[in-house]
């Protein structure tokens, strides 16, 4: 509701926050940014490792001419052999781990006002790094698929469980550029997966007898359990149930008192009757339709076609494939950053999304076109990370739509996420099958129509809102 700045006055603080405010805003930035960003970082480096994985093990012929072999493979080495693969296993695994994150939220759509978010997410983070660690010692597609699907329930509610963080300590306008900060951990942890294997790859395989890809996964839960044990003393809870090692009554006042002033409510448990209130409102199912055209319409992004792209030009090895991998994402830094900012200080989270997606579009144009120059298809996946870069936009409009009610706040934002989620786990299996790499046809039309559907639905629920106040 505030009045938009131009595109060049950029700035942290809002003007008219006090210093003791801009005191308590700078202690809350430090703790949970840092942590929230460290945290996704690794649970990235491991999903992507999976990725990884993938450029070494389908079968393509090592020119630029897209066809397939069962008997003139490119293998160099990696998961495929070791493990016996011979189909679609990989998308199967992916499959099992949108599985167990699906799953593993729903008891968090009810527990989070009920439980200090200082003391769930570490040890959900905890376990998670415990169960990526065993991925290590797996022998069989049926043993690695039991872990993927452990590692997604106990990562499951952590995306959610942040930004209801962020919903309990800011106001709206302050929401999305914390929370893209956040979620560059995505885009790094998917920058480093590629330089980490490549350097797994080309210096630890064969080392006390294991294979470079099992290294990635005992150096991912080497770097992700220290840190989820970190998160118990740092991570500040809610202000209805705050962390008191760092944070004392006044900073709990203060913090109280500006969010009051905004209209958000501070404290609220979950019950039968805040659900039945929450389903009456149409901006539950708007964006719930909305997040669903979100996942839907970014997965050219986990679909892993910009490295199996370049892996299928034939002249690169599997180092090089990692190396230049990184730098999709390494580019997805500064759009998901651009867009959070964007939307915060100017645009709003309806125009935000459509920048986004616009050249999210762009891009799948060339991809779904693809005899085109090699620069054009360069350019286009150097497009794909437009696609999440929103995401801390769109769910941090759900915070502040629904900034009325903790309950409501906290089990949409769990439904929002599961739900959208679920609906991948067999979109991804039919429009991206390993077969079909590099030109995945199928996969980037089904993106494109959720993308075009995205921004329509985002403005939308813009209209509808200026017109209900």
């Amino acid at each position: 509701d505030k009045p938009r700045r131009k595109w060049y006055q950029i700035q942290w603080f809002d003007d008219g926050d006090t210093p003791r405010e801009r005191r308590l805003i700078t202690k809350l930035d430090l703790l949970i940014v840092p942590y929230a960003f460290l945290a996704y970082w690794t649970k990235y480096i491991d999903q992507s490792n999976l990725s990884q994985c993938r450029i070494i093990t389908v079968n393509i012929w090592p020119t630029n001419t897209n066809k397939y072999s069962p008997t003139d493979n490119a293998y160099v080495a990696g998961l495929k052999e070791d493990l016996g693969f011979k189909g679609n296993e990989l998308v199967q695994l992916q499959t099992m781990y949108i599985v167990g994150a699906v799953t593993g939220q729903i008891p968090f759509m009810f527990l989070f006002t009920y439980m200090p978010m200082n003391q769930l997410i570490p040890v959900l983070d905890i376990a998670w790094g415990v169960f990526t660690l065993l991925q290590f010692r797996a022998n069989s597609f049926g043993e690695l698929a039991t872990y993927r699907f452990l590692v997604g329930w106990f990562e499951a509610a952590f995306f959610p469980a942040m930004h209801y963080i962020f919903g309990a300590w800011y106001r709206g306008d302050e929401i999305a550029r914390r929370a893209g900060t956040f979620y560059v951990g995505l885009t790094l942890g998917t920058l480093t997966a590629g330089l980490i294997q490549a350097g797994a790859s080309a210096r630890l395989d064969g080392v006390n007898g294991l294979e470079g890809w099992r290294w990635m996964y005992i150096i991912c839960a080497l770097i992700t359990i220290p840190i989820g044990i970190l998160g118990y003393f740092i991570l500040p809870g809610t202000p209805d149930m705050p962390n008191r090692w760092l944070l004392n009554d006044d900073d709990v006042k203060v913090a109280k008192a500006r969010l009051t002033r905004a209209g958000h409510a501070i404290e609220g448990k979950f019950t039968l009757t805040s659900l039945k209130r929450l389903a009456d409102k149409w901006q539950l199912w708007a964006l719930l339709l909305l997040d669903i055209f979100f996942w839907n319409g970014s997965i050219n992004q986990s679909s892993g076609g910009y490295l199996l792209w370049i892996k299928s030009l034939g002249r690169y090895s599997t180092s090089r494939v990692n190396e230049l991998g990184a730098i999709s994402p390494a580019v997805g830094i500064v759009y998901i950053l651009a867009i959070c900012f964007l939307s915060d200080l100017v645009l709003g989270p309806a125009w935000a999304i459509t920048l986004a997606h616009a050249f999210n579009i762009l891009g799948l144009v060339i991809l779904l076109v693809w005899d085109v120059p090699e620069p054009a298809l360069w350019f286009a996946f150097m497009t794909t990370y437009f696609s999440v870069a929103m995401s801390s936009v769109l769910y941090s409009w759900v915070n502040t739509i629904l900034k009325g009610s903790p309950a409501e706040r906290s089990f949409a934002l769990v439904l929002l996420n599961a739900v959208s989620q679920s609906s991948t786990a067999w979109t991804q299996l039919l429009v991206f099958p390993t077969v079909e790499a590099p030109r995945f046809k199928k996969g980037y039309a089904f993106v494109l129509a959720n993308a075009v559907l995205l921004i329509v639905t985002a403005q939308i629920i813009r209209l509808l809102l200026r017109r209900s106040r």
